[in-house]
């Protein structure tokens, strides 16, 4: 959802590096930055005659803040602005105007007193600075990743970033325990020759900055809405029945991912029907344990201790009943009889939206017919091409194929050239069935048909008796 001015993203690729005053159309835009809110009051009239003096600012990445609009400046969503800031001043992007920022100050428990101000709206001379101290964001990390690295420290530089005059650099590192980077500092202050600020993050904030794409193919949730990060533990995968396999639980910060929690409740909900999984069960065959829930189908399995290969399915009400009858301290039955057979259930899709190929079944016949079609209209013309004389010719070949065949097993004692055959031979018989082909062909030749061809006697292939 952009308005094509190319305020998504970054900051420093935003509308406003060409223009301080921003795009005026990008009120209800949606730009794609981290943690965007979509202003869906931009265009209601306030009924107050006061508008609200807070706006909120993005700066790199996830980082945002409130300032107050002292002076009435005329803002939108897309301005860059001079704001203030300890020491100097920065630099970012409104991101927010209105009612709605009040909400958000709300809602982020954000004090009114003492916020900070905007100066102005961002010159020219104000951007250029800008953009010079963010091209050389990337040398400095890299730079700084291996001062860290030769000065032994256990931490991990994920991010740096500059303040907008270039006065302070901030860099965020994550670390598994407490980290002393007195030394670092002083290192850095001699290389980069400016005030250094140090930050600690999590590896969920740390996954926030960076951004990615997750296992679901979307953008990441704690870079896009999420903000608030709740402990998840291997608990909440177990009521979900899903497999503890920590490559596919976990997420891009290595932790466990935050959609677990997302379900959690409806399972609970759920599960609060079904009877403890350590559920067993006395039969008259011997003893049953549960080994699998379904929360959808309402159903557990239960296999014997002996044999724990075979599982058979029942029902949660059924269950019920069978619990209450050992505590009665009866057995039940085994789970064999227990086991009924489910009746195979006919459904009727009459829409059809469930079979993929829905569009492709009327024109499967079609094909079919046009590709039997084919082969026999070709044939059809290459018959009609075909001359007259040439089928005739056929057809004589056919029916005298095996008339030539007695003759030529007919010794010739006038033709003293004729090869005599080593072994004798017997004539092969004649099938009804080619005397009545030939019958018919003789009557269906017309009378005023072309003399036939001499052809050269063919002797048939010698015959193998002792093959």
């Amino acid at each position: 959802m952009s308005c094509g001015c190319k305020t998504s993203g970054d900051s420093g690729h935003s509308c406003g590096t060409k223009s301080a005053n921003g795009c005026e159309n990008v009120n209800t835009c949606g730009n794609s930055y981290k943690l965007s809110v979509f202003d869906w009051l931009s265009n209601i009239q306030n009924p107050s005659s006061n508008r609200y003096d807070f706006v909120e600012v993005r700066f790199k990445n996830d980082r945002k803040s409130f300032y107050k609009n002292v002076n009435n400046i005329p803002l939108h969503i897309g301005s860059v602005v001079t704001v203030e800031s300890s020491p100097g001043h920065d630099v970012g992007v409104v991101s927010l105007t209105g009612e709605l920022v009040k909400i958000q100050m709300k809602k982020k428990r954000f004090s009114d007193e003492g916020a900070p101000k905007i100066y102005r709206l961002a010159n020219q001379k104000d951007i250029e600075i800008w953009q010079e101290a963010r091209k050389k964001e990337e040398s400095v990390k890299i730079e700084s990743r291996k001062i860290s690295h030769r000065l032994g420290l256990e931490m991990k530089i994920t991010d740096v970033e500059y303040q907008g005059d270039a006065s302070k650099v901030t860099f965020y590192y994550t670390a598994d325990s407490r980290v002393d980077f007195r030394m670092l500092i002083k290192e850095l202050a001699g290389t980069f020759r400016t005030k250094i600020d140090m930050k600690q993050i999590g590896f969920r904030q740390e996954a926030a900055k960076v951004g990615g794409i997750g296992s679901c193919g979307r953008e990441l949730c704690c870079s896009t809405w999420l903000t608030d990060f709740r402990s998840v533990n291997t608990n909440v995968a177990r009521y979900q029945q899903l497999s503890i396999n920590p490559q596919k639980l976990a997420g891009q910060c290595g932790k466990l991912k935050c959609c677990l929690n997302y379900e959690l409740d409806s399972y609970l909900d759920a599960l609060s029907d079904f009877p403890s999984s350590s559920t067993t069960l006395e039969t008259e065959k011997g003893k049953a344990f549960c080994i699998k829930i379904d929360v959808f189908k309402k159903k557990m399995w239960f296999a014997y201790v002996d044999s724990s290969m075979a599982w058979y399915d029942f029902d949660v009400a059924l269950v019920k009943k069978l619990i209450s009858q050992n505590k009665k301290g009866e057995r039940t039955l085994p789970l064999e009889e227990l086991k009924q057979p489910e009746l195979a259930v006919q459904t009727v899709d009459l829409i059809q939206e469930n079979s993929v190929d829905r569009f492709e079944k009327k024109n499967r016949g079609s094909n079919r017919n046009r590709n039997q079609n084919k082969p026999n209209n070709s044939q059809n013309g290459n018959r009609k091409n075909r001359p007259e004389s040439t089928d005739k010719n056929v057809r004589a070949e056919k029916s005298e194929r095996p008339v030539r065949q007695e003759r030529s097993t007919k010794p010739n004692s006038n033709s003293a050239n004729t090869p005599k055959p080593q072994q004798k031979q017997s004539p092969k018989p004649v099938s009804e069935k080619t005397e009545a082909i030939v019958a018919n062909d003789s009557e269906k030749k017309p009378q005023n048909q072309q003399p036939k061809k001499k052809f050269k006697k063919k002797f048939p292939p010698k015959k193998d008796n002792n093959a």
